[in-house]
């Protein structure tokens, strides 16, 4: 597997950045997607060989000045420059934000208040390795029946890859798989000695399925999105998320959900035993 995150990255954005974005014209002839590894160097101000050189993990080591540059050239949301740092400076070992630290286990009294007043909402409080910690009775009667609270503690990653029921439960499950990468790969990815010990274990138990997502998605999970669940009762919902990162120190975030449309509202309020309309539905 590569441990090539910077190259990886830079490669990644570059194709997803459109010429007209950053200004410049679309030839009829035109096969890479997005920009040239020529036009990426332009914008920068540095060389195609340096480019070059970064993208294949020959130079993991880019001053700071390049680095503004080529997040500028790339038009980096602050999100993708947080990561453009930390996975740069993972690449200089000998220090990790994480160090040898076990994952966080522990719920803050006043994070559990926090998500037992987010009630009826399917909410569900998770560490850095992917395992659910604490969630409401609403998250309880959507994810119990569908196997996701399976294990001690359970674990969304591993259900995603290692559980023949989440197919069914995920319609859109390669999305899906894609996004548990994305976040397992958040931050230094194999430099934290807890994520390396997951990610292992997922390469040898899933195989391809997960190590081939590993080598080729950068870890930039979405904290937003749709996601579509098929529940045994309930039938198919849209669930609208959102995840709140809690601080550092606890290591954890929180992800709430709340229905997308008007027949999820209608199948949640049923299954949560409610009147109709205590979930309201996220307009865009």
């Amino acid at each position: 597997m590569s441990d090539n995150e910077l190259g990886l990255f830079l490669r990644t954005r570059r194709e997803a950045v459109t010429p007209a974005e950053v200004g410049l014209p679309t030839g009829p002839r035109r096969r890479t997607p997005g920009l040239r590894r020529s036009e990426l160097a332009t914008l920068a101000g540095v060389s195609v060989e340096y480019v070059t050189r970064l993208e294949q993990g020959r130079d993991r080591r880019p001053s700071a000045p390049v680095l503004a540059a080529l997040a500028d050239a790339l038009r980096l949301t602050p999100g993708e420059r947080v990561h453009l740092h930390r996975i740069t400076k993972a690449a200089e070992g000998g220090f990790s934000c994480m160090g040898a630290a076990i994952p966080s286990r522990t719920v803050r009294p006043t994070v559990r208040a926090l998500i037992d007043s987010l009630e009826p909402a399917p909410s569900v409080l998770l560490n850095r390795l992917g395992e659910i910690l604490a969630w409401t009775e609403g998250y309880e009667r959507l994810a119990r029946p569908m196997g996701l609270l399976d294990g001690t503690p359970p674990n969304l990653a591993r259900f995603v890859f290692l559980d023949e029921r989440a197919k069914a439960a995920y319609p859109d499950w390669d999305q899906i798989a894609d996004e548990q990468v994305a976040a397992l790969k958040q931050g230094p990815f194999r430099a934290d000695q807890q994520i390396a010990l997951l990610a292992d274990e997922l390469t040898v138990m899933a195989g391809a399925a997960f190590a081939d997502r590993a080598e080729a998605l950068p870890g930039l999970p979405k904290a937003n999105g749709v996601t579509r669940l098929v529940h045994p009762q309930a039938g198919e919902l849209r669930l609208a998320y959102e995840t709140l990162e809690l601080p550092a120190d606890d290591d954890q975030r929180l992800v709430v959900h709340l229905p997308a449309d008007d027949l999820t509202a209608a199948a949640l309020d049923r299954l949560h035993g409610r009147r109709p309309g205590v979930l309201r539905v996220v307009s865009g």
